[in-house]
């Protein structure tokens, strides 16, 4: 039943740690799930330094997909999109032939408190990749929920067991939230050729065995997968049709390596338009020099690894 164990890999972004699951040497995508990072739990003291925020980056070739057990975080981006995500909504961004965005803890900066969550990348079909950049905020009521028997689940996005939520996705896929009581028992359906799910806290027995948080779990397809909660345990159900391999470099996603060579030189170059209310930090290519330190130095077109050209 279990085709693939995989452990996050914790890493340490400068203020906080995410878990590193997708994509990993053994499996580097479940279905259209090409990226998967655990963040946190981290809880923040207030005026935490700006350097823990996720500067403006780009992104192509993909939709991003964050979703928060705890705390809040502001979304900015180059359509001029700024929308605070809480737990139990869903910010799902569409890059497509290129987008900007960055993600900052503001609140957590004037009060402290915890940040935990998922930051899911879901590839787009090929015949997709090079679509308009777009962003949707949604709240509660577009996630179908359900609720038994030790049971809650929230459907974050594509469709299963039975229902849709409303997020707009580009290829079958299924992403659900379980929250499950210390002895319930849930059931994965059979209906998607790729399906993993991952322990985010407690453990769960599968197929006779336990396996605690941090841990994802990649099935053979063809029969449904019955859960128990040992403990009290948040779960992750994520997968769907697979779309075919991908390259990842940094934050680009293509079925093109070209494709990504370009997306690289025009983020070096300041081709790629920074988010409308965040514009006056980047997040440099790995390798590249840093930025100024001095926020007021970053005039645009001051330093020629930066140029930083609004379009």
């Amino acid at each position: 039943m279990i085709e693939l164990e995989i452990d996050q890999r914790r890493r340490d972004l400068g203020g906080f740690e995410v878990g590193r699951v997708l994509p990993a040497a053994a499996r580097r995508m479940v279905g259209p799930f090409v990226f998967f990072d655990h963040m946190g739990p981290v809880d923040f003291a207030p005026g935490i330094p700006r350097s823990v925020d996720v500067r403006p980056h780009p992104h192509i070739g993909l939709s991003t997909l964050t979703y928060l057990f705890d705390g809040e975080i502001m979304h900015r981006d180059s359509l001029g999109s700024e929308q605070p995500i809480r737990p139990g909504e869903v910010n799902w961004m569409t890059a497509g032939r290129g987008i900007t965005h960055s993600e900052r803890f503001e609140r957590a900066r004037l009060e402290g408190g915890r940040v935990h969550g998922i930051q899911a990348w879901v590839a787009l079909p090929r015949e997709l990749e090079e679509i308009e950049p777009a962003f949707a905020h949604h709240d509660a009521p577009d996630l179908p929920t359900y609720e038994g028997d030790g049971l809650r689940a929230r459907l974050v996005a594509g469709a299963a067991f039975g229902a849709e939520a409303r997020v707009r996705t580009h290829s079958p896929m299924f992403y659900v939230h379980w929250d499950l009581a210390a002895g319930a028992r849930a059931q994965l359906g059979a209906e998607y050729p790729e399906r993993a799910a991952y322990v985010a806290t407690g453990a769960v027995e599968v197929d006779g065995q336990r396996f605690d948080a941090g841990r994802m779990l990649v099935f053979a397809p063809g029969r449904p997968v019955p859960f128990t909660a040992i403990v009290p345990a948040t779960v992750m159900l994520l997968g769907g049709e697979p779309l075919g391999p991908r390259f990842i470099d940094w934050n680009f996603v293509s079925s093109s390596r070209e494709r990504i060579e370009q997306a690289k030189a025009d983020w070096r170059a300041g081709r790629m338009k920074l988010p409308i209310h965040d514009a006056d930090e980047v997040m440099p290519l790995p390798g590249d020099p840093p930025p100024p330190t001095d926020p007021a130095a970053l005039v645009p077109g001051s330093n020629p690894a930066y140029p930083l050209r609004p379009a």
